[in-house]
């Protein structure tokens, strides 16, 4: 069972170098947005939210070398917001509602969904695009709704769950790479 796993992870990746040119361009539009005052904002559910949380905490300390910590939000993770959110305006704005409230133009939000189809990530992708933010997504299999309504997309070509977001952690740590080298980081 543990190699057929590893099996899928390796065909996704290998599915995935394809999408290293497009990592690489944003990482170069994130050191862009960062330089000029930016900053990223990301969300996802369950393991989503993990490796949303992953990226932003990567960006606020640091991926490998030291650098100046860089403005990057894991919409979940204020938990009193959240929970306020949800209990005065309903599950589908949890994230929506925070975009708008840290969202400026020309900033970054990165939703993650396995499916594509979570509707909270859904509509913060669309208050993004209200504000005039870049909006990029991770999800699994293309086509999805998520996908095909954000700027751009790197969508997993993978049957599981588990599969999908350890693609996506590789692709976090990509744009950690790409960013830290168009900030002139040494790596």
């Amino acid at each position: 069972m543990i190699e057929e796993r590893f099996g899928a992870l390796s065909d996704a990746m290998l599915r995935l170098s394809v999408d290293a040119p497009r990592i690489e361009a944003w990482g170069r539009h994130l050191a862009d947005v960062f330089a000029r005052g930016g900053r990223l904002l990301a969300c996802g559910n369950g393991g989503s939210a993990a490796e949303a949380q992953h990226l932003t905490g990567e960006l606020v300390g640091r991926f490998v070398n030291d650098r100046q910590p860089l403005s990057a939000i894991a919409l979940h993770g204020d938990t009193s917001a959240t929970t306020a959110i949800v209990n005065d305006y309903g599950e589908h704005e949890v994230f929506a509602r925070q975009v708008r409230a840290h969202g400026r133009p020309r900033d970054v939000l990165v939703a993650l969904s396995t499916s594509g189809r979570s509707q909270n990530v859904i509509l913060a992708a669309k208050a993004a695009h209200e504000i005039g933010m870049t909006t990029w997504a991770l999800t699994g299999p293309a086509p999805n709704d998520l996908a095909s309504l954000c700027d751009d997309a790197i969508a997993i070509e993978a049957e599981r769950t588990g599969t999908v977001q350890e693609a996506h952690l590789a692709v976090v740590h990509g744009l950690c790479a790409a960013l830290d080298e168009a900030l002139g980081v040494p790596s």
